[in-house]
């Protein structure tokens, strides 16, 4: 008989509106067999009457550091402190040591060693030898110090390319070292990590794609060309998926005489600079802001849109572009990162030079010109994703690589 295999997930904010991969993960874990359970920094990014159904039931029974009673907190750490004091000690070291120099940052590795407590406490509790947590970013490095504290096994989906691009803030090296093993969701983030680590430390990194299910994302029936072209973009409003060089792609199709839609699915931070550009070239009436939107109401925006775009700085492989894909939207994005993994250029969609909105605006119109074209690349994109971004191949990759390095 099989060895019931337990992890706990550790996630920045559970559940994200941007982030709904984790959440299609670990359901898919559970039915293969897995004991999952789901610590969050965070609460989720939404009120409670926004989530969906299924988001709903693992909100209430996630566990939610920040939201942890003050006595509650202490009480964990006075029981980790007098099980294995000596360990205690070494680990606050190390979490006091990530900060270096800097007060601030010192202060920060305090924090992130309280809510380690909390974790490590219900991980004792719920009997959990294995912490996984996903992206490289803050949440990792409480994982880490989780990992110091009560010597369990460590393992971290590495995303990209934030965590590439400042080494030191977010303590890679120092995660390469602790972790059992990596999982990189492509082949350039794995790149990324054996630039940052000794060869001998090669054999802790596994790629594990991610995906969608394509019978979610069905693809669309023959698509009758909307009278305005519309674009689709979505995606968080911040500076890295360069929505700006959109807005003036927008503008020279226009001026172009072409008849064109912008829609933008998603908020944050540059929503208002974003507005504000829009009003300054005179496209308020060819853009619309829909906000941030639920996987259960995105999918008639996909069948409404003509063609998909993401003209992005930096990114993973996003997960928006499998989805445009799978429901056979024709695809423009940026050849940066892992993005090439995904789309080949001509083939599965059409690829760009990152920040050049002529080059942008030249790819966007050649698919208004060109439905056949869209039809084509629509069609190649399905097979991309059915070929390589299948969700439940994958995530059967993953769970061969949990039970691989977990069971050994």
């Amino acid at each position: 008989m099989a060895q019931l295999i337990r992890i706990a997930y550790l996630v920045s904010q559970y559940p994200g509106i941007s982030e709904t991969f984790i959440l299609r993960e670990v359901l898919a874990l559970r039915e293969m067999g897995f004991e999952i359970q789901v610590a969050s920094i965070n609460s989720p990014d939404r009120d409670l009457s926004n989530l969906t159904a299924i988001e709903r039931a693992e909100y209430d029974r996630t566990l939610y550091v920040k939201r942890t009673a003050p006595t509650r907190a202490l009480w964990a750490h006075l029981r980790l402190a007098l099980s294995a004091p000596l360990r205690y000690v070494r680990a606050l070291r190390f979490a006091l040591r990530l900060g270096r120099v800097d007060r601030k940052r010192k202060l920060l590795g305090f924090f992130y060693f309280a809510e380690a407590g909390v974790i490590a406490n219900w991980m004792q509790r719920h009997q959990l030898a294995h912490l996984h947590v996903h992206f490289a970013t803050p949440a990792s490095t409480v994982g880490t110090i989780v990992s110091k504290l009560i010597g369990t096994s460590l393992s971290i989906t590495v995303h990209g390319p934030d965590e590439f691009y400042d080494v030191s803030r977010y303590h890679l090296t120092e995660k390469i070292e602790s972790c059992q093993f990596l999982c990189t969701i492509g082949k350039f983030a794995r790149s990324q990590l054996m630039k940052l680590s000794p060869v001998e430390q090669w054999d802790k990194f596994e790629v594990t794609p991610l995906g969608v299910y394509p019978e979610s994302f069905q693809a669309r029936p023959a698509k009758v060309r909307n009278e305005c072209f519309e674009i689709l973009c979505v995606g968080r409003l911040v500076p890295s998926k360069g929505q700006h060089v959109l807005i003036q792609a927008l503008d020279h199709l226009v001026k172009d005489g072409q008849n064109v839609k912008l829609r933008f699915v998603g908020d944050g931070p540059d929503r208002k600079s974003l507005e504000s550009m829009v009003e300054r070239l005179g496209l308020a009436p060819k853009t619309i802001f829909e906000g941030a939107v639920n996987q259960d109401k995105i999918q008639a925006l996909y069948h409404q849109a003509d063609a998909f775009v993401l003209p992005s700085f930096a990114e993973g492989i996003p997960i928006v572009l499998m989805e445009a894909m799978s429901m056979q939207v024709p695809c423009i994005t940026t050849r940066i990162t892992g993005i090439p993994e995904l789309i080949r250029d001509g083939v599965d969609g059409l690829l760009v030079t990152a920040s050049d909105d002529d080059e942008l605006a030249s790819a966007i119109k050649r698919l208004i010109c060109a439905p056949a074209l869209c039809r084509e690349l629509g069609e190649a994109g399905r097979r991309r994703v059915l070929s390589n971004y299948d969700l439940r191949t994958n995530i059967r990759h993953l769970a061969e690589v949990f039970r691989r390095r977990l069971q050994a």
